[in-house]
């Protein structure tokens, strides 16, 4: 049986440390700021405050998927080496990358016929993501094999919830997911949408709450409703934010409550390019979406 090695895309939103410590391996995606195009590397070209800063000085920006080459020879790296692959993607929902990876599967099959590169839409984003990618690399630490590992994270990958809300509709209006007008009226109001990922992996808005601290204590509800165990939740918890720090602890001071682990990512280059600053993400393993 060949040995195996676990890979994402960056947009897990975990830091550098972080994936080198779980053993997961990432291809970066890619973005452009201000017209100049940068691979997103977890915040080594530009730091994540500097990225944020340019956006909200008005900096535009524009993101692109892993294309099939350069899944190819990333994939090729480890199976020169001997190495089987499961490769987890960002979600279809949102994302043509799944359809890029597993192209390039398909053309390395004859060139590497006793080996596997096997892919799995991961139905997530950012630390939502990242915490599948996690879970993954405990199990596999603790002796999960290839196929029972492509097996659980199949069956248990809508099992990650995924919260979003955003106290800034400024990059929600210039990106044309809501109207200049709706997105005027609801900064003026205070209106902070709450968003989720649905089961087929989509960022779909839910609720249009008045004021920031109503959305915090309404994003912690959510958690209490879905989570393992609801208010006695004992798993890992992870928050990611752009540039909003301060939303992100207050929102882990009431997780804390719950007894939950938490760690605090920033939301990376490629997902931040849509969000823009001011997005909170809170995501924690619960009942299955649907």
């Amino acid at each position: 049986m060949n040995q195996f090695i676990l890979s994402c895309c960056s947009t897990a939103d975990l830091s550098r440390e972080h994936f080198q410590k779980i053993g997961v391996h990432y291809i970066c995606f890619h973005y452009s700021l201000d017209g100049k195009e940068y691979p997103d590397d977890l915040g080594v070209s530009i730091p994540f405050s500097e990225f944020y800063a340019k956006m909200a000085a008005g900096a535009p920006t524009s993101t692109s998927q892993v294309n099939v080459e350069e899944y190819y020879n990333y994939f090729e790296t480890f199976l020169k080496d001997g190495f089987d692959i499961l490769h987890v993607t960002l979600s279809s929902g949102i994302s043509g990358s799944l359809n890029s990876a597993c192209t390039a599967r398909d053309l390395l099959k004859e060139k590497y016929p006793g080996q596997r590169v096997c892919i799995v839409d991961s139905l997530g984003a950012s630390s939502g993501f990242g915490l599948l990618m996690d879970t993954l690399a405990e199990k596999k630490a603790a002796g999960m094999d290839l196929d029972s590992l492509y097996s659980w994270v199949q069956k248990n990958r809508l099992r990650v919830h995924h919260w979003f809300f955003s106290t800034d509709l400024t990059f929600y209006i210039r990106g044309g997911r809501i109207s200049k007008t709706s997105g005027m009226i609801g900064n003026l109001l205070n209106i902070c949408p709450l968003l989720n990922m649905d089961d087929q992996g989509r960022l779909i808005p839910r609720y249009k709450i008045r004021t920031k601290k109503k959305v915090i204590r309404t994003i912690v509800d959510k958690m209490e409703e879905h989570a393992e165990g609801g208010k006695n939740y004992s798993g890992k918890c992870y928050i990611s934010q752009s540039a909003c720090i301060e939303d992100a602890r207050q929102v882990a001071r009431l997780v804390d409550n719950l007894n939950g682990r938490v760690e605090i990512n920033d939301i990376g280059t490629t997902i931040g390019s849509h969000t823009g600053p001011g997005t909170v993400a809170l995501f924690f393993w619960g009942d299955e979406r649907r």
